[in-house]
Protein backbone atom coordinates (compact mmCIF):
# COMPACT_ATOMS: atom_id res chain seq x y z
CA UNK A 1 0.00 0.00 0.00
CA UNK A 2 2.69 2.40 0.93
CA UNK A 3 4.21 1.88 -2.43
CA UNK A 4 0.98 2.76 -4.39
CA UNK A 5 0.86 6.22 -2.36
CA UNK A 6 4.12 6.50 -3.25
CA UNK A 7 4.01 5.79 -6.70
CA UNK A 8 0.82 8.21 -6.95
CA UNK A 9 2.46 10.87 -5.66
CA UNK A 10 5.38 10.63 -7.79
CA UNK A 11 3.42 10.68 -10.72
CA UNK A 12 1.16 13.51 -9.87
CA UNK A 13 4.38 15.36 -9.12
CA UNK A 14 5.45 14.70 -12.46
CA UNK A 15 2.70 15.99 -14.38
CA UNK A 16 2.47 18.98 -12.09
CA UNK A 17 6.05 20.12 -13.10
CA UNK A 18 5.28 19.80 -16.73
CA UNK A 19 6.03 23.16 -18.62
CA UNK A 20 2.69 25.50 -19.31
CA UNK A 21 4.64 28.81 -21.49
CA UNK A 22 6.87 29.25 -24.03
CA UNK A 23 9.22 32.07 -23.39
CA UNK A 24 11.47 33.45 -25.27
CA UNK A 25 13.74 36.39 -24.81
CA UNK A 26 16.66 38.22 -26.84
CA UNK A 27 18.91 40.71 -25.55
CA UNK A 28 20.38 43.26 -27.72
CA UNK A 29 23.57 45.28 -26.10
CA UNK A 30 25.12 48.21 -27.82
CA UNK A 31 28.21 50.17 -26.54
CA UNK A 32 29.21 53.69 -27.55
CA UNK A 33 32.48 55.76 -26.84
CA UNK A 34 32.00 59.02 -26.82
CA UNK A 35 34.18 61.94 -26.69
CA UNK A 36 32.89 65.60 -26.03
CA UNK A 37 36.58 67.06 -26.00
CA UNK A 38 37.24 67.03 -22.35
CA UNK A 39 40.22 64.18 -22.35
CA UNK A 40 38.69 61.03 -21.55
CA UNK A 41 36.26 59.20 -23.27
CA UNK A 42 33.25 58.07 -22.04
CA UNK A 43 31.60 54.32 -22.42
CA UNK A 44 27.82 54.26 -22.96
CA UNK A 45 25.92 50.68 -22.94
CA UNK A 46 22.75 50.25 -24.10
CA UNK A 47 20.96 46.95 -23.40
CA UNK A 48 17.60 46.31 -24.92
CA UNK A 49 15.89 43.28 -23.67
CA UNK A 50 12.34 41.60 -25.15
CA UNK A 51 10.30 38.48 -24.02
CA UNK A 52 7.71 37.08 -25.60
CA UNK A 53 5.31 34.75 -23.16
CA UNK A 54 2.91 32.26 -24.87
CA UNK A 55 0.92 29.86 -22.72
CA UNK A 56 1.11 26.30 -23.96
CA UNK A 57 -2.70 24.50 -24.75
CA UNK A 58 -3.53 21.53 -26.44
CA UNK A 59 -6.48 21.48 -29.12
CA UNK A 60 -8.03 17.77 -28.07
CA UNK A 61 -6.25 17.66 -24.31
CA UNK A 62 -8.64 14.92 -23.10
CA UNK A 63 -7.88 12.27 -26.11
CA UNK A 64 -5.73 9.15 -25.53
CA UNK A 65 -4.04 10.54 -28.91
CA UNK A 66 -0.02 10.44 -28.21
CA UNK A 67 1.05 12.92 -30.33
CA UNK A 68 -1.37 16.21 -29.73
CA UNK A 69 -1.52 19.31 -31.60
CA UNK A 70 -1.05 22.94 -30.08
CA UNK A 71 -3.89 25.15 -30.14
CA UNK A 72 -2.49 28.84 -31.07
CA UNK A 73 -2.52 31.25 -27.73
CA UNK A 74 -2.13 34.88 -27.72
CA UNK A 75 1.71 36.24 -26.69
CA UNK A 76 2.77 38.40 -24.41
CA UNK A 77 5.40 40.49 -25.42
CA UNK A 78 7.25 43.19 -22.83
CA UNK A 79 10.30 45.22 -23.28
CA UNK A 80 12.46 47.03 -21.43
CA UNK A 81 15.65 49.40 -21.97
CA UNK A 82 19.09 49.44 -19.83
CA UNK A 83 21.54 52.23 -20.22
CA UNK A 84 24.62 52.28 -18.26
CA UNK A 85 27.65 54.15 -18.03
CA UNK A 86 29.83 57.26 -16.94
CA UNK A 87 28.16 60.34 -16.98
CA UNK A 88 24.40 59.05 -17.71
CA UNK A 89 22.24 60.91 -14.99
CA UNK A 90 19.53 59.65 -12.60
CA UNK A 91 17.19 62.15 -11.27
CA UNK A 92 15.65 62.13 -7.46
CA UNK A 93 13.81 63.64 -4.91
CA UNK A 94 14.38 63.57 -1.00
CA UNK A 95 12.34 66.50 1.15
CA UNK A 96 11.00 68.17 -1.56
CA UNK A 97 14.64 68.62 -2.98
CA UNK A 98 15.75 67.23 -6.55
CA UNK A 99 19.30 65.74 -6.95
CA UNK A 100 21.21 64.03 -9.77
CA UNK A 101 22.56 60.99 -9.45
CA UNK A 102 25.59 60.91 -12.11
CA UNK A 103 27.38 57.78 -13.05
CA UNK A 104 31.62 57.64 -12.40
CA UNK A 105 34.04 55.28 -12.23
CA UNK A 106 32.91 53.62 -8.92
CA UNK A 107 29.40 54.63 -8.20
CA UNK A 108 27.99 57.84 -8.77
CA UNK A 109 28.50 61.97 -7.89
CA UNK A 110 25.79 63.76 -6.36
CA UNK A 111 24.74 67.08 -7.08
CA UNK A 112 21.53 68.92 -6.45
CA UNK A 113 20.22 72.73 -7.48
CA UNK A 114 22.03 74.38 -3.83
CA UNK A 115 25.49 72.18 -4.30
CA UNK A 116 26.82 70.98 -7.51
CA UNK A 117 29.29 68.71 -5.11
CA UNK A 118 26.95 67.57 -2.38
CA UNK A 119 27.93 63.94 -2.56
CA UNK A 120 29.16 60.86 -3.94
CA UNK A 121 28.56 57.29 -3.61
CA UNK A 122 30.88 54.39 -3.65
CA UNK A 123 29.46 50.59 -4.63
CA UNK A 124 31.63 48.40 -2.16
CA UNK A 125 32.39 44.88 -2.10
CA UNK A 126 29.46 43.61 -1.01
CA UNK A 127 26.89 44.95 -3.49
CA UNK A 128 26.08 48.08 -0.96
CA UNK A 129 27.19 51.60 -0.95
CA UNK A 130 29.00 54.32 0.80
CA UNK A 131 27.42 57.37 0.23
CA UNK A 132 29.43 60.19 1.54
CA UNK A 133 28.32 63.90 1.92
CA UNK A 134 30.20 67.37 3.96
CA UNK A 135 27.91 66.25 6.88
CA UNK A 136 27.95 62.31 7.28
CA UNK A 137 29.27 59.15 5.86
CA UNK A 138 26.33 56.39 5.52
CA UNK A 139 25.88 52.60 3.98
CA UNK A 140 22.98 53.08 0.98
CA UNK A 141 21.32 50.52 -1.50
CA UNK A 142 19.20 50.56 -4.41
CA UNK A 143 15.61 49.16 -3.37
CA UNK A 144 13.73 47.33 -5.89
CA UNK A 145 11.61 50.34 -7.21
CA UNK A 146 15.18 52.05 -8.02
CA UNK A 147 15.42 54.58 -5.11
CA UNK A 148 18.00 55.17 -3.22
CA UNK A 149 17.62 53.91 0.04
CA UNK A 150 20.56 55.67 3.12
CA UNK A 151 20.98 54.11 6.78
CA UNK A 152 23.00 56.20 9.19
CA UNK A 153 24.00 55.99 12.75
CA UNK A 154 22.43 58.83 14.74
CA UNK A 155 24.33 59.61 18.06
CA UNK A 156 21.28 61.68 19.64
CA UNK A 157 19.01 58.58 19.24
CA UNK A 158 21.22 56.28 19.55
CA UNK A 159 19.02 54.39 16.56
CA UNK A 160 19.20 54.08 12.89
CA UNK A 161 18.17 56.66 10.35
CA UNK A 162 16.63 56.21 7.25
CA UNK A 163 16.26 58.61 4.29
CA UNK A 164 15.07 57.73 0.85
CA UNK A 165 15.72 59.22 -2.44
CA UNK A 166 12.57 58.41 -4.47
CA UNK A 167 13.78 57.80 -8.16
CA UNK A 168 11.94 60.61 -10.51
CA UNK A 169 10.90 58.93 -13.31
CA UNK A 170 12.09 59.90 -16.91
CA UNK A 171 9.45 62.31 -18.90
Amino acid sequence: MKKIALLVLLSAGFTVAAQTQNITKESTTTTVTVNNGTGKPKKITKTETTEARQNIELKDADSKKLNKDMKPTPVQVSSSTTIQGDGIPTYYELNGEKYIFVTDKGGYKISSDADTKYGVVRRTSTGQYIYRTKNATSIGYFDEKGNFVVERYDDNTDGIMVETYTKVPVQ
